[in-house]
């Protein structure tokens, strides 16, 4: 065990949503253990007893998702290990599992020499002022240990993205992981989903050997515009490193930014539940929240950041949510938070009962300012136009599988 008491954190992996550092350098697997011990510390005061760990497919993520499982089994709580597989699988995890908490190792989509953590308390978000106060030097000390189980989530976590799959027309489609952690789980999708699905760059590969796993920088989704146009499909998706942001791109090779797939999801979500308040961060265009009031939902600008904003879809009870980044949230039949592979299902479904192109509903949708010549989501953050008067809380105007051959 890990029992000196002269510890010392780089102030600097203490983030505002989550832990992030250099795995070895300023984030090592002794300040995991610590941390996720703190983090255990927590969830048994709220009364839980176990905590589900997942981890992305970063070389260093095996090490650190053992010393996060050592220091929760040393706080006294059980370990419900998901293994490798993508940040929403842990999610689906923590709350499909009773656990009362979940850490997922992830570097997300920052270069292979990173990692860090993700957290899940009590079935929400964890962030700001709790993550200041893991920073906890002394480490976990039960008397009694808690119990290491491996439990593959797997199938039950792609069985529920397949029964939210409403479509009745028959799609092709090319699916990118960028050598992320979605591999496994959208390769199966692949195999199981109605019409033709070819997975591309599926094997799940830290050094991330082909392109970097970011979906809102172009230059990552030249290839599968070229896959896109090339083989006439209906669509390319595309998943950050972790599985929590969705990049999309249309059968003419143009890309969908995420207010303007918001624009989608809520025509979709506001056939049936006239009235519901859809929310959008601060960054997105003022042509989205326009589009939702004329569709007859109430649109809601918050503030930038996935845990501000599932905190306030709980708070407001909003069915849809989302982020110019391609956070995407769902709790309209779902547990409402960030999950790219579940919103790639979505758009399928409705772009098959829409009987229309893709490109066509993108043509169809109000003007907006265009980000296409944005190079990260950095870029689109200074880019964003923002209103003086415009401030966060404000109002501004049976299955048949032909799975094409897998490359990757």
């Amino acid at each position: 065990m890990m029992t000196a008491n002269a510890h010392r954190f780089d102030p600097s992996v203490f983030r505002e949503y989550d832990i992030r550092g250099i795995a070895g350098g300023n984030l090592r697997a002794e300040d995991v253990y610590r941390i996720a011990g703190a983090f255990a510390a927590k969830v048994a005061a709220n009364g839980g007893t176990s905590i589900c760990v997942g981890r992305d497919g970063r070389l260093s993520s095996p090490e650190l998702a053992d010393s996060a499982c050592k220091a929760i089994a040393d706080s006294g709580l059980d370990v419900i290990d998901i293994g490798l597989g993508p940040t929403p699988m842990l999610y689906f995890a923590a709350k499909t599992q009773a656990a009362g908490g979940g850490i997922m190792i992830t570097g997300s989509h920052n270069p292979p020499d990173y990692n860090g953590m993700k957290f899940m308390f009590a079935g929400g978000a964890f962030y700001g002022a709790d993550i200041q106060s893991l920073a906890q030097p002394a480490p976990p000390s039960a008397k009694t240990k808690g119990i290491r189980h491996k439990r593959d989530i797997n199938t039950a976590y792609i069985d529920k993205l397949l029964a939210t799959y409403d479509g009745n027309r028959l799609l092709k489609t090319a699916w990118d992981a960028g050598n992320g952690a979605t591999g496994n789980v959208m390769a199966a999708l692949c195999g199981l989903l109605p019409g033709q699905h070819l997975a591309i760059n599926a094997t799940i590969d830290g050094t991330f050997p082909v392109h970097h796993p970011d979906p809102t920088v172009p230059e990552n989704l030249k290839q599968l515009i070229g896959v896109v146009k090339e083989r006439g499909l209906d669509a390319g998706i595309a998943f950050d490193g972790d599985g929590d942001r969705l990049g999309v791109i249309d059968d003419e090779g143009e890309i969908l930014w995420g207010d303007q797939l918001l624009m989608l999801y809520a025509a979709d979500i506001l056939r049936n539940m006239p009235g519901a308040t859809i929310i959008a961060d601060i960054k997105a265009s003022g042509a989205l929240f326009e589009e939702i009031e004329r569709l007859g939902g109430k649109p809601l600008m918050w503030k930038t950041g996935h845990s501000l904003i599932k905190s306030k879809m709980a708070e407001t009870g909003a069915p849809l949510a989302g982020e110019m980044s391609g956070h995407l949230f769902f709790a309209d039949r779902y547990y409402g938070y960030d999950d790219a592979l579940y919103a790639a299902v979505r758009l399928l479904g409705l772009l098959s009962r829409s009987n229309r192109k893709l490109s066509d509903l993108r043509k169809a949708l109000p003007q907006r300012i265009t980000r296409r010549n944005c190079v990260s989501s950095a870029t689109i953050r200074a880019n964003s136009p923002s209103s003086p008067r415009s401030k966060p809380g404000s109002r501004n105007k049976k299955r048949t599988s032909t799975p094409l051959t897998a490359c990757g």
